[in-house]
């Protein structure tokens, strides 16, 4: 058994603590991290890049029978669902090194493959290795939800850590919960030929705005997938390949798997933070706006910190903790101008408030901007005009952002931009987008904020005659 001395000591090895071994180890600081599962965490071997090349399968299927409008003869795919898995799989495989144990000891980064338990406030058992460390940050990150619905344990049921290694295509996919990750699937494996069938105990993408969500459930139910909402999964019965879900109104849902989609939970298990004096409440551990626990030493940071379960969060967090860990600099997270977005066709992005949100905050102060994609050049050529834009706006500046259309979640990064920087509408309204973009939605939002100002004021108007009769 071996003590080792640190000065940061990172647990787990996902996106967030990744970025913070990578980021104190290249700035000097001695630095180990324990990872007793995969190398890259959730984020690489079950969520983000795995889904986002089941999408991508689905969207290649989808493409081949939307033609018609274009004058391309719609035809049926021939699917092999097996190798669109392995499309999957090569995804990850790609993008495996980066986030590989070879590569961070090749930075300096003394990896040690176990789980870690805190055995005191400042050291942590990892194997047979004992460690001490100047600095600890938690970043154990989190794993789906199972919920205890009757009879679900009695049958095989699937979930995203699951998902991705399942061979043969499911003939009927039943999916209860529908959060981005049930409706995202719904409509990857619709598209690959499945029938699906998503059954949510309350409202589908229900932390989204819900007119723009509404867009995204309406195309979902034209693609033939079925939208059971208000049904609270109250039983599950039967077997491989002839499942059923019964809800609390009655109900039966019918299907040949099951996907749980329902939430994540922190993992917090295995870790004994207890002897660290670290507290924790339901969403996971407990932490201050400088991600430090309870024990001012260790710091949580992504999903396991019960915030908002996104990869990106991680990294921002991640950041925080390089600039007090290493710089004894301070550093307090923001959330305003967090964004996410939902991987469906059409996606939907959010940044900030909500309308109502925004309404209930700022009342009659409060202005939204709309615009709508059929109104843009480039979504009329390329037949992509389902979608809108909403800016909420308190006294110039963005508040929040909601879009739902083509590439949402690539639009939505410029308002997370002027939002952490408490940028104006008028910088949005001076940028120029090429042309035709999609990008050019957002120009345009900014001008539908102010053409009131500019087209409906007599006082512009007389300005402007005043002035053109003066000018030579």
């Amino acid at each position: 058994m071996a003590h080792l001395k640190t000065d940061i000591l990172v647990i787990g090895a996902g996106s967030g603590g990744l970025s913070v071994a990578a980021g104190a180890v290249q700035m000097g600081a001695d630095v180990i991290l324990l990872e007793g599962h995969k190398m890259g965490g959730d984020c690489l071997n079950y969520g983000c890049v795995p889904s986002k090349a089941l999408l991508a399968a689905g969207h290649a299927a989808h493409a081949m029978t939307t033609g018609a409008a274009m004058g391309i003869t719609p035809v049926a795919p021939q699917i092999d669902y097996a190798a669109a898995k392995d499309h999957v799989a090569r995804v990850i495989a790609q993008i495996e090194p980066v986030d590989s144990q070879e590569r961070f000891e090749g930075l300096g980064v003394k990896v040690i493959r176990a789980f870690g338990r805190f055995t005191g406030p400042a050291t942590v058992q990892a194997g047979d290795d004992t460690i001490s460390a100047r600095r600890i940050v938690v970043a154990t990150g989190s794993s789906p939800l199972v919920p205890p619905i009757p009879g679900l344990s009695d049958v095989p049921y699937l979930t995203n850590e699951t998902l991705f290694d399942l061979r043969e295509k499911p003939d009927h996919l039943l999916i209860i919960g529908g959060g981005p990750i049930g409706m995202e699937m719904a409509q990857a494996h619709r598209r690959l030929g499945c029938e699906v069938t998503v059954i949510e105990g309350a409202t589908a993408l229900g932390k989204d705005d819900p007119e723009l969500a509404a867009v995204v459930l309406d195309h979902l139910r034209q693609e033939g997938i079925t939208i059971a909402e208000d049904a609270l999964a109250a039983e599950i019965r039967g077997q491989a390949g002839a499942i059923e879900v019964a809800v609390k109104d009655g109900r039966v849902f019918r299907g040949t798997h099951l996907l749980v989609a329902v939430g994540r939970k922190s993992n917090t298990d295995t870790l004994n933070l207890e002897a660290a004096g670290i507290e924790t409440t339901r969403q996971g551990i407990k932490v201050d706006d400088r991600m430090r626990t309870t024990n001012k030493r260790v710091f949580a940071i992504g999903d396991v910190a019960g915030g908002l379960q996104f990869t990106h969060v991680a990294g921002y967090h991640a950041g925080l903790i390089i600039r007090q860990a290493l710089f004894g600099l301070p550093a307090r997270q923001k959330t305003a101008h967090i964004p996410w977005a939902t991987y469906t066709d059409p996606e939907l992005a959010q940044v900030g408030l909500t309308e109502a949100t925004a309404r209930k905050q700022y009342g009659a102060a409060l202005e939204v901007a709309r615009f709508d994609y059929h109104h843009n050049d480039r979504a009329i050529a390329t037949l992509q005009t389902k979608g809108l834009i909403k800016v909420m706006v308190h006294k110039g500046r963005p508040v929040g952002v909601s879009i739902v259309g083509h590439q949402a979640g690539e639009l939505i990064a410029l308002w997370s931009m002027a939002i952490a920087n408490n940028l104006k509408m008028s910088a949005i309204a001076g940028m120029v987008a090429p042309y035709p973009t999609i990008a050019e939605i957002n120009k345009r939002a900014a001008g539908a904020y102010f053409s009131p100002r500019l087209f409906d004021n007599p006082m512009v108007k007389k300005v402007v005659r005043l002035v053109q009769r003066w000018l030579p």
